[in-house]
């Protein structure tokens, strides 16, 4: 809870010696919780039952309501995000060469080096901040098999340019949006997209499972294909048909999930509210761009974003984050510095940010603030209040971390998205 958000004097802030506006931390993507009674009575069951994996009860109801919210003939639930992408990968017999963004999650490129297939980075759309259709179709060479598109902020992809895409080039087409869990794209809900599309239940993602992942597919094929990969190939007792490994979901993973199902609706309405107080709260600040959703379609809310621009702002994203973390608003860079500079792709491709100008700008400009139902109107209010008074002095508070950087060049502070 915010205790003293509002600054009079540069000395008020926390990161020149005053007290923090926050007594405790406040988390991007702290975790929502369902009802406590609710998610008891199912974990007094399974231990009861003493059935805790191997698609058990639970797995089976979460996987059927999961495909129900969805619209889409299967979602198979599984023990995390990155290994749901790598089962998605596997099953669609990608290699070669693969098209995906740079400005995405370490594990969207990793689960493809894992595979000892060649991530190649395209560019994305200022505005969107998603793959550019038109860097997609110049990227593509005669090693390339196929595209996995990143709904970031939940926001979807251009889902009919990258189809046409692929359809013309013979590409598979599969999509990351564990971003995008309840989403939809021309209204129709994400999960219903490419050859399959993949979700993350991570704590830190506004619905979750402690940790798990889905993939999402109208194909039979592949979804009896990833069955059987998610365990160890197993068709039965006994008959391994398939090469596979260890990907199966946990009973009490799964009871979270259903618990969180029956507030899902819940967590976005407390998301979306904060998103419109953030977006108030704000308004006409000199240097700062609030990402939008669009009211057209469905969204989560889960990511209040801000370009914020150096230039017309008076002071960098980079000093801006210090001053929040100072104050126990622990905002996020994301996704910072881009994967094409992280290990091992920038050394495998040392060159690639040449053609990656706008992911290049947007890993330096990005902000992400605290949301969801652990962050109230008066903590957002807080927030606000401190990012204004930030820019409205962001020439004293340069001058004043320069001169003291110059003085302790060993306490410069060094901050880590």
């Amino acid at each position: 809870m915010a205790e003293s958000g509002q600054k009079a004097k540069l000395t008020d802030l926390a990161l020149f010696g005053g007290k923090p506006a926050f007594s405790e931390p406040l988390h991007v993507g702290r975790p929502n919780v369902g009802d406590w009674d609710s998610f008891l009575r199912r974990v007094r069951d399974i231990w009861d039952r003493r059935w805790f994996t191997n698609n058990g009860l639970y797995v089976r109801e979460f996987e059927e309501k999961l495909a129900g919210v969805l619209g889409v003939k299967h979602c198979i639930p599984v023990c995390n995000g990155t290994v749901a992408m790598e089962l998605a990968i596997r099953a669609l017999g990608l290699c070669g060469e693969v098209i995906v963004p740079s400005f995405t999650f370490i594990t969207t490129a990793h689960a493809l080096q894992w595979q000892e297939i060649t991530p190649v980075f395209c560019d994305i759309d200022r505005s969107s901040h998603n793959l550019d259709p038109k860097r997609v179709e110049q990227m593509i060479t005669p090693r390339t098999t196929g595209i996995i598109g990143v709904h970031i902020w939940g926001r979807p992809c251009e889902v009919d340019a990258l189809s046409d895409i692929a359809r013309r080039r013979g590409l598979k087409l599969l999509y990351d949006a564990a971003h995008a869990f309840g989403a939809t794209c021309g209204g129709r809900m994400i999960g219903n997209f490419g050859e399959a599309e993949v979700f993350s239940f991570h704590a830190t993602k506004f619905f979750n499972t402690f940790e798990g992942g889905a993939v999402a597919t109208n194909n039979d094929e592949l979804a009896a294909k990833i069955r059987l990969m998610k365990n160890f190939g197993f068709q039965g007792y006994d008959n391994v048909i398939y090469i596979g490994t260890n990907g199966k979901m946990t009973e009490i993973a799964a009871a979270m999930g259903l618990t969180g199902l029956e507030t899902l609706d819940e967590f976005i309405a407390v998301n979306r509210k904060n998103y419109f107080a953030y977006k108030q709260g704000l308004s006409g600040i000199p240097g700062l761009k609030q990402i939008s959703y669009s009211e057209r379609e469905r969204c989560n809310f889960q990511y209040i974003v801000l370009e914020v621009d150096e230039a017309a702002a008076g002071i960098g994203r980079d000093q801006l984050l210090a001053l929040l973390h100072a104050e126990n608003v622990l905002a996020r860079r994301y996704f910072f510095p881009g994967c094409h500079r992280m290990e091992p792709y920038r050394s495998l491709f040392p060159h690639a940010g040449l053609l990656l100008p706008e992911t290049e700008r947007l890993a330096r400009c990005i902000l992400s603030l605290p949301n969801g139902s652990s962050v109230g109107g008066v903590d957002v209010e807080a927030i606000c209040s401190l990012i204004r008074f930030a820019i409205e002095h962001g020439g004293e508070i340069r001058r004043e971390l320069s001169t003291r950087d110059a003085h302790q060049p060993s306490q410069k502070q060094s901050i880590h998205g």
